[in-house]
């Protein structure tokens, strides 16, 4: 078993050293670099306490609308996966400029597949979220901490606002279920209205 130590998130020596970035930076958190990092998830850093010790919370935070779409394609890609017994997921490749290749016909017809259950679930409403806050104890570095929250976009702002609402245990989670459309559709809806 793991003491606690042998993570690097909880040694004293990398919790002081992202004290020291983050007094240099002024800021509460310090940002990942990720391609995966958008205006709705965002990897960062930052230091609270854990069972009265500091310890570094290893942080994704991500919109609802994030979180729906990506558990809208997760029910699709399962439904793809029971009616073409040998899909194994799509794999885009590039060519030598940069390009996507085109698909074969076969997964060009299981992405035409997966798009329409993706518009079938969000007609239906099938998926409904709602906010959330998991803890991950046996993380690799630190605390992780996955958490997805109803705004439009997660920026310095949103991330402080909420260190600040989990340090102080003032977080208080909306437990309404949520379901949301793809900006294609809400774009075509509002052209037509």
């Amino acid at each position: 078993m793991l003491t606690k130590h042998e993570n690097d998130g909880m040694k004293p020596e990398s919790i002081e050293g992202l004290k020291q970035e983050l007094k240099a930076t002024g800021k509460s958190f310090k940002i990942i670099p990720s391609d995966d990092n958008s205006d709705e998830y965002v990897h960062f850093r930052f230091i609270g306490l854990y069972e009265n010790k500091e310890v570094i919370y290893d942080s994704v935070l991500f919109t609802l609308r994030l979180h729906h779409a990506s558990e809208v394609y997760e029910l699709a890609e399962h439904k793809a996966a029971q009616k073409f017994p040998n899909f194994e997921g799509i794999h885009y490749e590039e060519d030598e400029n940069g390009n996507l290749k085109p698909l074969s016909s076969h997964e060009e017809e299981i992405g035409w597949y997966i798009t329409e259950i993706i518009m079938d679930i969000e007609d239906e409403e099938a998926v409904k979220v709602s906010e959330f806050v998991d803890l991950d104890t046996n993380h690799d570095y630190g605390i992780g901490l996955d958490a997805a929250i109803n705004v439009e976009s997660i920026d310095d702002a949103v991330i402080d606002k909420f260190i600040r609402d989990f340090k102080e245990d003032t977080l208080v989670l909306d437990e309404t279920l949520y379901s949301f459309q793809s900006a294609e559709e809400e774009d075509f809806d509002e052209e037509e209205s």
